[in-house]
């Protein structure tokens, strides 16, 4: 099969391909505060991440965003989920977000463009003011052994825009 043959049809769904990554050292979680000018998560703790580029898998994109956005060299990175993310039903369009854990190979890493960067302890990080699905996926990853099989999940907003995140395999709270 050939590349005309991998038709996109736009009556399908379709997705952006993002990567967001939890990188450790220790018992400390790098965490990326956003840049006060910053379109979406301004001065919001996230993880590191961001876009697929068309030339590269979805690990490779994990290792260059950390990369570019720490400066740092990691070890055993894995991927630990995939979310489903609903960002415009009606434009049949949305996220497809790769959850991704590594260990940082040492605590020093260098600032970029997209905010500031600090290593928070683990059992401090509930007290920042972190992008909404972080309370959620943060002690999820923190919680998975290297062997363990990743989660899947699907975002979806109610009529007061309020996030639902929901596993696959987990009964939906009422």
């Amino acid at each position: 099969m050939g590349r005309s043959d991998q038709k996109v049809l736009p009556s399908r769904y379709q997705v952006v391909p993002r990567t967001l990554c939890f990188v450790t050292h220790g018992d400390r979680l790098l965490l990326l505060r956003g840049a006060p000018d910053k379109r979406i998560w301004p001065n919001l703790y996230n993880g590191l991440g961001g876009h697929v580029e068309p030339d590269e898998d979805v690990f490779s994109a994990a290792r260059r965003e950390i990369a570019e956005e720490a400066g740092t060299d990691v070890r055993g990175l894995r991927l630990c989920g995939v979310a489903n993310i609903e960002t415009a039903p009606d434009a049949g369009a949305g996220i497809l977000l790769f959850v991704f854990y590594a260990e940082a190979l040492s605590p020093d890493v260098r600032c970029s463009d997209e905010g500031e960067l600090e290593w928070v302890p683990l059992d401090q990080v509930d007290e920042l003011d972190l992008v909404e699905d972080l309370p959620t996926l943060i002690p999820r990853v923190m919680a998975m052994g290297p062997g363990a099989p990743p989660f899947f999940a699907r975002y979806s907003y109610d009529e007061g825009d309020r996030l639902h995140i929901t596993f696959a395999g987990e009964a939906q709270a009422p």
